[in-house]
């Protein structure tokens, strides 16, 4: 039986290595945010952050489940396909990915006790979309390091 990217990704031996990959990466896109809406980001993202200490780290570690989940139908897709980078893979169906991805964070959002972060999510969910799709290269080959 074919190992799913969850089993890979969520490994004990890998899984902090991938968390860790995923707030650097986080850390650089929200960094080369510009204009308008990355200044909302870039608000939203120090709300969450100033929080309290650990609490961005541990919402990936949370979130990194359903998101491999959400990932893992365009990997096995991916693979089969023979195609040699995911990130532009991923690119390729920027639209249909973002939205998955963001299905996650949305149902999160749903059940958010902390005002603060709703308020922060609420102000940058509108440009959300096209931020993650932004990000899908950089994601793509993060994943393939840590599954490839």
């Amino acid at each position: 039986m074919a190992v799913t990217l969850p089993e890979v990704l969520l490994a004990p031996e890998t899984q902090p290595h991938v968390t860790a990959d995923c707030m650097h990466l986080i850390d650089q896109e929200v960094a080369a945010k510009s204009g308008v809406s990355g200044t909302a980001v870039k608000l939203a993202y120090k709300a969450a952050s100033t929080l309290k200490p650990g609490y961005l780290q541990a919402t990936v570690e949370s979130l990194l489940p359903d998101m491999a989940d959400r990932l893992q139908p365009y990997w096995a897709d991916f693979t089969a396909s023979g195609a040699s980078g995911f990130g532009d893979y991923l690119a390729k169906r920027s639209d249909e990915v973002s939205e998955a991805l963001l299905s996650v964070t949305d149902a999160r959002a749903e059940v958010c006790e902390r005002p603060t972060i709703l308020k922060a999510y609420r102000t940058v969910r509108a440009s959300a979309a096209r931020h993650v799709a932004a990000a899908l290269p950089n994601l793509g080959s993060l994943v393939q390091k840590h599954a490839g």
